[in-house]
């Protein structure tokens, strides 16, 4: 299993390099990056959509995509190597290859006679079609489409009119082809371009859905210099331009267009230097509406062919009455706001930016159903983190742009001015001077002051040549190093002053300023060499030269804990660690197998090293004897940098020639360390110096600034240490994403003073009693408000006119109730709401809701003050909740739970009771939304935030489930101890898992000691010593140090509990012996008796069977043995199948009853079990549990009733999926297929004994909790914790 844990992933931004690269089809969405293409999906649950898989086997510029018409599992597309590629998008696989394109294509479509046909052009044709699915994947050549006088920009085939086709060129003009007509080639190229040899190119061209010969197109010409340029409307049977599209300015520029296929003659555009949607109607020359999205232009545009099915929401209206009184509700006509414009056609628009921004826009609502605001789109070379902020990462990249990003949110919060080239490296300013240096290809070095927001000074002394490196002194603010591909490193002052220029006899790749001695720098050389210089001297010479290295040298790392000691990575694809010291290479790290980019020494444990390479990989490095402690795969394509933040130093960012940021935890690497503080070892097992750590095979030890500040700050304190211990570092141990704002929550519990809490604390999740405090502040620091403006319409008709007369009629007559339904009637309810009180307060109210109904039925906002004027809490919040908007729905109910929305008071009686009745309902609300918030951040990926829901309720318990749900063992145990005897139980169990985590050479002792922290521990010990396989002086250690018996005793003591009738403690003691096969055959029989009876329950049979498993491996493996561990494996997996439906383990209940009766299969046993038995469960289980559609009949739901009955309710601290930190982020290029479904793994991957087989991380950990011993059936206990 991987020791380095993904926990974040900044997806890359969509290309603006070529046209066709966005997609959608159904509930799915696709754009491309320079090299994968990113799909994302509807989560119909949470009404939003999430990154479900990266494609990515191109290694060249991804030039189109096309998404199948008629399977929306499959998509096409190209690349500039030459390669077309076709996907299955539900499977996350390439179903197919073409190899060699004969040119790159610069379109691809799906032909319109061939569900298996893919077509492809390049620069001018001809036209291939690849048929994919035919057994010699032949390609042929379209018998017309070839011979092009210029090049071809994109095609369209008819969506209806078969065969017919459409060609747009890069000299403004089209072809169109019709089988069984005549060819017409470069027609209707605007008129302003005939006869010359100006090129206006095709960049959008759609066919009208409903007409066999109207096709829109777009040529870059501004729009107003000449009416046949820019959009226009075409016949292509009469090549005649039917309609010019005129702008409203001449400096709008039509970027990209798409037909709305749900209305009718509409189309859409998106402006290229301003993000400007336009909405057009082929009735007319000027645009409907226009729609202001972004600062940056659009690069291209797609409209979902179906509207996404959003969740229904109920309907309260009443259906029309026959019969009309003057008290009958009137059926009102639908409302026509602002956000309801007749300019606005239904429909969702996947919308890409130049700046790499991605959205789906909502029409018909003019709202944002998803949108990722900023992205890089090329290359990321360098990242860092800011020194005085572990919150903010800086990214340096090919597009030109640096930009900043919180990564707690995982958003972009800066982004550099841009059109720098490339930039190569960037170097952030020491302490909080809010600067950074950044270093590019022709632009020489600037200084970026990110607050300003502009360029404050520029570097030229290297000239037009490429700087590769560029490092602001960490002991120095005052000095700049860039190395460059003129042979020089210089240094200057950041006014610009020179103070040393470093020739090299070659190119210089990259520098580091050494964090021990201020006027020492290191470089490294295409000429293979590393040197050492001292700017101290007035000499340019290096004061040491190293040499080893087989290619160039890149980047050089000094490590922040040991003097004197720097690293190297090479394009010979190793990394020597140099000791400046002593002149000398001491150790040479290989195993990469392309050039070495990104280097990070650990600021913490001295001896951890981590590199990345152009061969996708990272590797961590114990640099002590050179061994790889893990390789993660996961990026696609070449790991440029690498870094992590001193006050959080096992969190690391890397980034790819992928696009991509990704953040990992290294704690699995020193996991023990966190255990040793939580049961409070000395501190010379904690935190030490480098010449200990240094020691091959000694445990980590932390050795870094943080360490120490933690531990004076603890010895400063009298009280409160233990919480703190665990609050610090758990702080400085987890990752972004929850840690710190779990903590201010306890502290919230643990009756700390309010104004002890830091600033962060009201950005994240916040505990209820606080919450409305906190926004209401915030409601009065807003200085805009934002007015809405109603009606319109085009002139009432001869209907409308004759209900307003007779309204007039019944308000003389004092019938106020029908003036108001027909008001309603009218559309005009403020009116009616206005008068209704006139009637009485009921039936104001019961208007007020029928209102709030209808607006809800058309998912309108404007529902929101209805609601909260008649104190309808509950509707509103499945109004928010059907939605999506959980953060809303919570803040709802606990205004209502605080008193803030009351119904309107409609007498002078005392309501307290009501009051009382009422907040009890809202409290109940509040939790039930609460638990909903934490169950979408937990399926996104955040256990921590999941838990933080739960304690903003007090929900101690629930939240302890999250984090062992979410297998974040250490910091639920920290939690437990600091919380107490409310989570006595969870924080037992969850030591329990932990303790079997560290059942292993050489953390033994430690187990045993995780498990001396829990009251009731006696069977858990007993556990551990007779798992424990080591000499008989171990042994005896070990047992001693759990208070347990000899071998001798627990002999005797077995015999005695048998005499007594006690099987469990016989079966224990049997354990503890030298003979624990004993054990088995005792333990079996009472199971096998257990259930020949028909009133079993799991319960009764389980603790002994758990008891059982923890029998030596090297016992129970042994061959005469091979019945008894048959029937052990297939007893486990059948009682572990109990046990997952019990506690919701959906996804692993099937793979367990496959277990059970494939060894049934191929066992001899005697077991009172049947194959038939474990199929007819199965059956009923899945018949009555999971909705296909078929009810269950009479048997199976008596079946699973019987299994109900064995089977009991379990607590909530053990019930529900886990969802490790993760699970929720794809890979780009470590495919797994897991062997219980078949299908790739998403996120964490668990490899099983035998190397090969995998399944996910959540399986694992599941089937662990339930049975523990391996899938394979080899009686080989396994360890996913």
């Amino acid at each position: 299993m991987t020791k380095v844990k993904q926990v974040g992933l900044l997806a890359a931004g969509c290309q603006p390099w070529n046209n066709d690269v966005c997609a959608a089809s159904g509930d799915r969405f696709a754009y491309c990056a320079t090299l994968a293409i990113y799909i994302y999906q509807l989560d119909q649950q949470y009404n939003e959509f999430k990154l479900r898989s990266i494609m990515s086997e191109h290694k060249k510029t991804i030039t189109a995509i096309s998404w199948c018409p008629d399977n929306p599992d499959l998509f096409a597309s190209a690349s500039a190597d030459n390669l077309l590629i076709v996907w299955n998008v539900a499977e996350q696989k390439a179903v197919a290859r073409l190899d060699n394109t004969k040119g790159i294509p610069a379109a691809v479509s799906w032909c319109w006679n061939s569900t298996d046909g893919v077509a492809f052009v390049s620069q001018r044709g001809p036209l291939y079609i690849w048929v994919y699915g035919n057994s010699d994947h032949g390609v042929t050549v379209h018998k017309e489409a070839h011979s092009f006088l210029s090049d071809i920009c994109l095609f369209r085939w008819h969506p209806t009119k078969k065969g017919r086709l459409v060609f747009g060129h890069t000299d403004g003009s089209l072809s169109i082809f019709q089988p069984g007509c005549k060819s017409q080639k470069h027609v209707l190229r605007p008129e302003s371009l005939e006869g010359t040899d100006e090129e206006d190119p095709v960049s959008a061209l759609e066919w009208d859905a409903l007409s066999t010969d109207y096709l829109l197109g777009w040529d870059r010409s501004k729009p107003l210099s000449n009416l046949n340029n820019g959009i226009r409307l075409v016949d292509s049977e009469a090549l005649a331009c039917i309609t010019s599209f005129c702008f409203p300015s001449a400096a709008a520029s039509v970027q990209c267009l798409a037909w709305v296929p749900s209305a009718p003659g509409m189309f859409i555009t998106g402006d290229s230097q301003v993000g400007v949607l336009r909405i057009w109607n082929v009735s007319r020359s000027t645009p409907l509406d226009s729609i202001k999205l972004k600062k940056t232009g659009f690069h291209a545009l797609h409209v979902l062919n179906t509207p996404l099915a959003k969740k229904a929401q109920s309907s309260c209206s009443p259906s029309k009455s026959q019969h009309t009184s003057s008290t009958s509700e009137a059926v009102p006509p639908p409302t026509l706001s602002q956000s309801r414009s007749f300019s606005l056609p239904p429909g969702h628009a996947v919308c890409c930016f130049m700046d790499g921004g991605v959205g789906l826009y909502d029409m018909g609502a003019k709202k944002w159903d998803f949108l990722r605001d900023l992205g890089h789109v090329e290359t990321i070379f360098d990242c860092k983190f800011k020194p005085d902020d572990p919150n903010l990462l800086a990214t340096a990249s090919f597009d030109g742009t640096i930009k900043i990003w919180d990564t707690n949110t995982l958003t972009a919060v800066y982004t550099s001015p841009g059109n720098e080239g490339v930039v190569y490296s960037l170097s952030w300013a020491p302490g909080d001077l809010n600067c950074i240096a950044g270093a590019t290809s022709r632009n020489g070095a600037f200084i970026w002051d990110v607050r300003k927001g502009k360029i404050v000074t520029r570097f030229n002394e290297h000239g037009k040549n490429g700087i590769f490196c560029i490092s602001w002194s960490h002991k120095d603010s005052k000095r700049i190093a860039t190395c460059s591909g003129d042979g020089f490193c210089i240094i200057r002052t950041i006014d610009g002053k020179v103070l040393h220029k470093y020739k090299h006899p070659a190119a210089v790749f990259g520098c580091d300023w050494s964090q021990n001695n201020k006027d020492m720098i290191a470089t490294g050389c295409e000429d293979k060499n590393v040197r050492v210089y001292y700017l101290a001297t007035s000499s340019d010479q290096p004061l040491k030269v190293f040499t080893g290295h087989l290619a160039k040298v890149f980047h050089v790392r000094w490590s922040p804990l040991r003097e004197g000691i720097l690293c190297s990575g090479s394009d010979d694809g190793t990394v020597r660690i140099w000791d400046y010291t002593q002149d000398a290479c001491i150790n040479v790290l290989s195993g990469h197998t392309s050039p070495v980019r990104g280097l990070m020494w650990n600021t913490e444990v001295p001896y951890l090293l981590i590199s990345g390479s152009w061969d996708y990989t990272i590797r961590v490095w114990d640099t002590r004897d050179g061994t790889c402690l893990d390789t993660v795969y996961d990026h696609g394509a070449d790991v440029y940098g690498l870094t992590c933040h001193q006050s959080r130093p096992f969190t690391m960012a890397s980034c790819s020639r992928d696009s991509t940021v990704r953040l990992w935890s290294l704690t699995p690497l020193i996991s023990p360390l966190l255990l040793n503080i939580l049961t409070n070892q000395p501190w010379e097992k904690i935190i030490g110096n480098t010449d200990t750590a240094m020691v091959p095979g000694s445990p980590p030890l932390l050795c870094g600034k943080v360490s120490r500040d933690i531990k004076q700050e603890l010895e400063k304190l009298n009280f409160d240490t233990t919480t703190k211990k665990l609050r610090w570092f758990s702080e400085c141990f987890s990752p972004p994403g929850g840690s710190s704002n779990l903590w201010d929550l306890v502290s919230v519990i643990m009756g700390q003073d309010d104004s002890l809490l830091p600033g962060s604390y009201s950005r994240g999740v916040m505990h209820m009693k606080h919450l409305l405090k906190f926004k209401t502040s915030e409601a009065q620091e807003l200085t805009i408000i934002k007015m809405s403006k109603f009606g319109g319409g085009i002139g009432a008709p001869s209907k409308e006119e004759r209900l307003k007369e007779a309204a007039d009629i019944h308000l003389r007559l004092g019938q106020i109730q029908r003036y108001c339904e027909l008001m309603v009637e009218l559309g005009q309810w403020e009116k009616a709401l206005a008068v209704a009180p006139g009637v009485s307060m009921k039936y104001w109210k019961k208007l007020m809701q029928r209102r709030a109904d209808q607006l809800m039925a058309e998912d309108n906002d404007d529902a929101i003050p209805y609601c909260i004027a008649t104190a309808d809490v509950k509707k509103l919040v499945s109004f928010f909740t059907g939605r999506g908007q959980l953060l809303e729905a919570l803040l709802i109910a606990q205004g209502a739970c605080e008193g803030n929305i009351r119904p309107p008071q409609t007498s002078a009686i005392n309501h307290a009771t009501n009051d009382v009745d009422n907040r009890q309902q809202y409290q109940s609300l509040l939790h039930n939304v609460c638990g909903q918030l934490a169950e979408w951040y937990f399926q996104d990926g955040c256990s921590v935030l999941a838990a933080c829901c739960h304690l903003a309720v007090d929900n101690v318990k629930l939240a302890m489930s999250s984090l062992i749900r979410g297998n974040e063992l250490e910091l639920a145990a920290c939690m437990g101890v600091v919380l107490g005897e409310a989570v006595e139980q969870s924080t037992a169990y969850c030591l329990e898992l932990l303790a079997r985590k560290y059942m292993t050479p050489p953390t033994w002792e430690l187990s045993a000691d995780i498990l001396g922290m829990i009251p009731e521990n006696h069977v858990l010990l007993a556990k551990v010593c007779a798992y424990f396989t080591g000499s008989a002086a171990e042994i005896t250690q070990l047992r001693e140090r759990c208070r347990l018996p000899s071998l001798e005793e627990c002999k005797a003591l077995a015999e005695e509990a048998m005499c007594d009738g006690d099987l469990f403690s016989a079966v224990k003691f049997h354990l503890l012996t030298s003979e624990p096969e004993n054990a088995l055959k005792i333990g079996i029989d009472h199971v096998k008796e257990q259930l020949s009876g028909s009133d079993w329950i799991v319960d009764s049979v389980h603790p002994v069977l758990d008891l059982l498993s923890y029998i030596r491996s090297d016992r129970l493996l042994m061959a005469k043995f091979t019945e008894a561990r048959s029937e052990l494996l297939i007893l486990c997996g059948y009682i572990g199948g109990l046990l997952a439906i019990r506690r919701q383990y959906t996804s692993i209940v099937p793979a367990l009853y496959e277990y059970t009766s494939q060894l049934l299969k191929r066992r001899e046993v005697s077991l009172p079990l049947k194959i038939e038995q474990l199929s007819t469960e199965l059956d009923a289980w899945q018949a009555c549990t999971q909705s296909n559609g078929n009810p269950p009949s009479e048997s199976q739901k008596e079946t699973f009733q019987c299994l109900g009955r064995r089977i009991l309710p379990v607590s909530t601290v053990l019930c529900g999926a886990d969802y490790v930190t993760g699970s929720n982020l794809p890979s780009h290029s470590d495919v797994q297929l897991s062997c219980f479904t078949g299908h790739r793994i998403q996120g964490p991957v668990f490899l099983l004994e035998d190397g090969k087989s995998a399944i996910s991380l959540n399986d694992a950990l599941m089937w662990a909790k339930v049975n523990p011993f391996s899938p394979l059936g080899t009686g080989v206990r396994i360890n996913p914790f």
